[in-house]
């Protein structure tokens, strides 16, 4: 607003009050639109978490109600008596750990060695690299099982931890933190190396510390590719003891195949808190990593 229209709206109150309240309209506007656009989307989590204090009848009571009249924590309690949940729980979270952190240190060395160091069929490499991310899961999934089978591997969680590190997740990884690396200005390594620095002390002491918004946000999405993983422990685990959340949630069934939805909802609320805890502490870091890994290819 230039100086000349300021002065106006000071010297005439009544416009200036206008302005005000024309401001405020388009703002609960634009609040209230918001709000009517978030409703589809929070009505089904409201509807699952209240529905896991709920007593089985009254989940799907018409109308349905957003509260429970009566809260009760026997679903929690039973969730634990029907299967060993809290075994699976601990298993997915040592998968999702061991998967972040493998998928941190592969990425960040190959991110490293393909935008900081020069060697014959770089781009051809790199190349070939990214062309198996247009390969699903469903079509890499049966050759995966057969040879992790020849390794005696199959029915542990190996095949959970190794083939996300190295497959399309740790191939993301890569492509990431090889973008962010490209943006790095040649000058820094070049302090460096007149200090007297490797090759490895370049990229432990300099590159890595600085990389340390994209890791963040790959640390986020490697832990949640892992945390929803079904498939691949569908395929690579029978024993119930080594299950996951994923196919933990599945098993909560009558003795005629139905779903007990009272298990599954109270079950699937506490499955979604450290997703929920992980992404409100790094949707930022989310953001800025895919900001950043597309500075310069």
């Amino acid at each position: 607003m230039s100086s000349r229209a300021l002065n106006l709206l000071t010297s005439d109150p009544r416009r200036l009050r206008r302005v005000r309240l024309e401001a405020t309209a388009k703002k609960a506007a634009m609040y209230l639109l918001l709000i009517l656009l978030a409703v589809p989307f929070v009505f089904p989590f409201w509807w699952m978490v209240s529905s896991a204090f709920k007593q089985p009848a009254e989940i799907f009571a018409y109308p349905p109600t957003l509260l429970p009249s009566s809260f009760s924590f026997n679903n929690f309690i039973d969730v634990f008596n029907y299967q060993p949940f809290a075994r699976h729980y601990f298993n997915s979270l040592l998968i999702a750990a061991a998967v972040t952190i493998g998928t941190l240190f592969v990425s960040s060395l190959a991110g490293y060695g393909f935008a900081r160091i020069k060697f014959p069929g770089k781009t051809v490499l790199f190349i070939m690299l990214l062309s198996a991310l247009m390969l699903p899961s469903e079509v890499t999934i049966i050759p995966n099982f057969f040879f992790m089978k020849s390794l005696n591997l199959t029915n542990t969680h190996i095949p959970l931890i190794v083939i996300p590190i190295f497959g399309a997740q740790g191939v993301i990884g890569t492509f990431m933190v090889r973008q962010f690396f490209l943006s790095l200005p040649r000058e820094i390594e070049e302090a460096g190396l007149l200090d007297g620095a490797s090759r490895w002390g370049l990229f432990w002491h300099i590159a890595l510390p600085i990389a340390r918004p994209v890791l963040a946000g790959l640390s986020i999405l490697a832990f949640l590719y892992s945390w929803n993983l079904f498939l691949e422990p569908l395929v690579f685990i029978d024993d119930i003891n080594l299950y996951t959340l994923p196919l933990s949630l599945r098993n909560y069934n009558d003795v005629y195949g139905a779903p007990l939805w009272h298990l599954q909802l109270t079950a699937t609320t506490m499955a979604v808190v450290p997703v929920l805890i992980v992404y409100v502490i790094g949707q930022r870091q989310i953001i800025d990593s895919f900001a950043s890994s597309g500075v310069k290819g």
